[in-house]
């Protein structure tokens, strides 16, 4: 392998279909010949490593999310936080906004939807096994993956279910990227825009008529004094829908999928439902569905002998961390068998003030469907020479995925 430069624009670029369909390799090489990368043609450095990774995303004060956690150009803004949520704010704005909002998205409502995930578990799959004997196999992401998670995520803050698969349409149009477009595409931009504006209805009705779902609780949220208005309410909501619905879809189809590539393991699991919790949280690590985030970087700060300037946009690669032969035992082997204590290295979730509101709540979707289709299932085949892959900068996973279920005696 010949040695890289930290300037080399051709080795790692977010936008290449290529890219998408393994980054892996591309990740070390940086970890290996450019742990602080800069490429020069979309101006922006990256962070390779476990150990940057994790000390990037604790610091904020250095590296900032005030300018948003997108790579692309029209989402890189100091009023990100209006779609972004605190996931665009630092400090005490981050602090106070986080507060109000986890008055209302609180643990108790996170566990008092196990029923409902539950039921729509059983829906789904009630539906996806009569498809996969009608038709010999079915599309796992159509059937179950692209649906429940919103639906988890519609009934806690109360969207209507006639309006569901038009808010997952719109959702999914948001993360979509086009090939050869290095930015937001117009159909993501004219999306978020309804999205924003359906949400406006919605939460100006909540004001008027509350509830007991998530945006009422949101209006009535109270801290000394201090409430949300509703264009923090708002983008809360769209942050839910966005990341909640689309990092949850695309961990239950990456589970299947590295499952299904490791038979003996694929055994294990599917012996029994209690090592469920080990293979979601070893996909997490694995391939993780959030794989990069953008970080703006307030000051000069020195790393692998460089100086990075303040003002540049940095990327911290979430992906690579998660398979740095530094802190993880072969790293690129899918095992369900890995060691607690590898898994708890994981930077999928983030880590500090930032980490991830919502973890528990993708946990618990994630467990709850998988633990029933081992109830239900005694096997899977999935056909990953026709899966389709979403193609995005800063999520990995599928849009389609084919998989054959083999039904259990009963």
């Amino acid at each position: 392998m010949s040695e890289m430069t930290s300037t080399t624009t051709e080795i790692f670029d977010p936008y290449d279909y290529d890219f998408h369909e393994d980054p892996y390799p591309v990740y070390a090489r940086l970890r290996d010949e450019a742990p602080l990368y800069h490429n020069v043609s979309d101006d922006f450095w990256a962070l390779s490593r476990h150990a940057d990774v994790h000390a990037a995303l604790k610091n904020d004060t250095v590296f900032s999310n005030r300018m948003g956690v997108s790579l692309d150009a029209s989402a890189w803004n100091q009023d990100a936080h209006r779609v972004m949520s605190f996931l665009a704010l630092d400090g005490k704005e981050q602090t106070r906004l986080r507060k109000l909002v986890s008055a209302g998205f609180t643990p108790r409502r996170v566990r008092d939807l196990v029923p409902g995930v539950q039921a729509l578990a059983d829906h789904y799959l009630d539906r996806l096994l009569v498809a996969n004997e009608d038709h010999g196999e079915v599309d796992w992401i159509a059937e179950l993956a692209g649906k429940l998670p919103m639906d988890v995520i519609s009934q806690m803050i109360g969207v209507a279910e006639a309006d569901r698969d038009e808010v997952r349409r719109l959702a999914d149009l948001m993360v979509h990227r086009e090939d050869g477009v290095r930015d937001v595409p117009e159909a993501g931009m004219a999306a978020a825009l309804e999205l924003i504006s359906y949400y406006v209805t919605m939460v100006a009705e909540r004001r008027k008529r509350p509830g007991d779902d998530l945006t009422s609780a949101l209006v009535r949220a109270e801290i000394d004094g201090d409430r949300l208005h509703d264009g923090e309410i708002i983008a809360f909501l769209i942050l839910l829908v966005v990341a909640g619905n689309e990092t949850t879809t695309k961990l239950l189809g990456n589970a299947l999928l590295h499952l299904g590539a490791n038979p003996a393991q694929a055994e294990d699991v599917f012996t029994g439902p209690d090592l469920v919790g080990a293979w979601v949280e070893e996909t997490l690590r694995h391939d993780t569905s959030t794989q990069m985030l953008a970080r703006y970087v307030a000051e000069d700060v020195e790393l692998h002998g460089q100086v990075v300037p303040a003002g540049s946009k940095l990327l911290v690669l979430i992906g690579s961390a998660n398979r740095d032969e530094r802190v993880f035992t072969a790293p690129t082997v899918f095992d369900i068998h890995r060691s607690p204590d590898e898994l708890a290295k994981s930077m999928s979730f983030g880590v500090g003030r930032h980490f991830c509101l919502g973890a528990n709540l993708a946990r618990l979707e994630a467990r709850v469907v998988l633990e029933e289709l081992v109830r239900r299932t005694s096997g899977l085949e999935v056909h990953s020479e026709r899966a389709v892959r979403v193609h995005s900068t800063n999520v990995r996973g599928f849009a389609e995925l084919p998989v054959t279920f083999t039904r259990r005696a009963r």
